[in-house]
């Protein structure tokens, strides 16, 4: 029986939810508070400059086809992917850097290159790491978190030691030198937590990194959202931008309506794919299954401060994807989950997409994104962030061997007072929740509301958790909870958490 089904936010796990529902028969109807879709993913584009505000690595390529492929297509229907080679450079010093082949058999050369004998260990570590996978991605994620039961299987069992183990551990038993034990530790930071923190099972995303590779759509991350908008519209989909959420209405437990731009608009279904504790804001107290108390004990993964820079000449020494490691790992670590403060010497990220897309920056011209993580809530200031950009961009300068200030046409900035007001993200938070031990599959905030009835949520604060390949995965997982309870009137009460 088709619903009358409406949504908040327009990110991927809302739009991929949206094309699950409106596959399922469902009139599908999304609102979008900013004036363009794609939530963290949108675009900046300035002086025929493209940048990708949010995400920027394309990673696990083959959720992304199981995606496209739920509804008879495919990614190469709709946008262009290409591999990059190499995949990414690590710079520890000047003159010191690790660059990332697309291929195992060239990183491992890499490896034993460093240290004696660690070609050998990382074709083992990622034989583990493919096992995982394999599990992980292809089954264990697509289970919606209802029950701990989900991750009971036969393959489990044989691994449930893993979930006790960490990472950094297993890494640290492996590989004596820092540099590849730093390398090996990177994939973990999309999990949102510190690799001594993160179950060992989750290595898989090692062989997302070395087995898989790591790619670029062209156009950006946003091509995607622009496909799953084309996909969306062509199964009936509604799509309105500029559209405030401002209430979810509830009567006798049951989701009746929202208010949008102080309208009142009809539903039979909300699913929300905005900031989970946002949207329990905009129910009554009593409706909210998850008190304050219950976030300000969340450990959330990082905010970031963004820099979006167009530049006059190409700049040279850097990949597409290129991490500068040349301060402490563990320090800046500290400074975002144990102390938080904004960190003395951080580690950054920079992208240069238009090292492979002409489409990205003007002939002869760079585009750059760079990236800080911090601890989410941190006070955010121009000053600061201006303070931040000259330490990053004089140690670039003296790492890369070039000078790049003067050449600065324009920079614009984005940190954690532009993640709440944008994406009335809690916090500021960049990422979501993070993937550790105590908040893995069920122990994560549920895709279907315990207090109010006819209410979804679905993004990375719920399962299966942080990063783009996960928020297709969390759309489809809603998806599926609304065909299964969706016929079931009693609402299912328990006390707030």
């Amino acid at each position: 029986m088709s619903k009358n089904v409406k949504m908040i936010g327009s990110g991927f796990s809302s739009l991929a939810a949206a094309c699950y529902l409106a596959q399922q028969g469902h009139d599908v109807t999304v609102y979008e508070k900013n004036a363009t879709i794609g939530g963290r993913a949108r675009q900046l584009e300035r002086d025929s400059f493209t940048f990708d505000i949010g995400p920027t690595w394309y990673w696990m390529p083959d959720v992304f086809e199981r995606f496209f492929a739920d509804f008879g297509k495919k990614p190469s229907d709709y946008y262009e992917l290409e591999k990059l080679s190499p995949a990414y450079s690590v710079y520890f010093a000047e003159k010191d850097l690790i660059t990332i082949a697309d291929n195992l058999d060239e990183i491992a050369n890499t490896f034993e290159a460093i240290e004696k004998g660690s070609g050998s260990e990382l074709r083992e570590f990622i034989d583990e790491a493919r096992s995982n996978y394999d599990v992980a991605i292809k089954d264990l994620v697509y289970r919606p978190g209802e029950s701990p039961m989900e991750l009971v299987t036969p393959q489990t069992m044989l691994k449930m030691g893993q979930f006790f183990g960490n990472i950094s551990k297993d890494i640290r038993k492996r590989f004596k030198n820092k540099k590849l034990v730093q390398v090996l530790e990177f994939p973990v930071l999309f999990l949102g937590a510190k690799p001594s923190d993160t179950p060992s099972f989750y290595n898989f995303m090692n062989y997302a990194d070395f087995g898989l590779g790591t790619w670029h759509p062209k156009g950006g991350m946003y091509s995607v959202i622009r496909s799953m908008e084309t996909l969306a519209k062509d199964l009936g989909v509604t799509i309105i931008t500029n559209a405030n959420i401002e209430k979810i209405g509830v009567e006798e437990g049951k989701a009746t309506h929202l208010i949008v731009n102080g309208k009142n608009i009809d539903a039979d279904i909300i699913v929300s794919g905005a900031d989970y504790h946002h949207t329990e804001t905009l129910l009554e107290k009593r409706y909210r299954a998850y008190s304050e108390r219950y976030w300000e004990k969340r450990t959330f993964a990082p905010s970031s401060l963004l820099f979006y820079v167009g530049f006059d000449k190409k700049i040279q020494n850097v990949e597409h994807h290129t991490l500068f490691f040349d301060t402490d790992f563990d320090v800046h670590a500290k400074d975002i989950y144990d102390n938080p403060r904004w960190p003395e010497e951080p580690l950054f990220y920079a992208s240069f997409p238009s090292k492979t897309d002409k489409e990205a920056a003007p002939d002869g011209k760079e585009a750059g994104i760079f990236l800080i993580p911090l601890a989410p809530g941190l006070e955010d200031t121009p000053e600061l962030r201006e303070r931040y950009f000259e330490k990053i961009i004089t140690r670039f300068e003296k790492l890369t061997q070039q000078e790049v200030q003067s050449h600065i046409l324009f920079k614009e900035s984005f940190c954690v007072n532009d993640f709440v007001r944008e994406y009335n993200s809690y916090k500021g938070n960049a990422y979501g929740l993070a993937n550790t031990l105590l908040q893995t599959a069920f122990l994560r905030p549920k895709l279907k509301s315990s207090k109010v009835k006819n209410l979804y949520f679905t993004g990375q604060l719920t399962v299966p958790g942080p990063g783009v390949p996960p928020a297709l995965i969390s759309g489809k997982l809603v998806a599926g909870l609304v065909a299964k309870h969706s016929k079931n009137n009693k609402p299912t009460e328990i006390p707030s958490l």
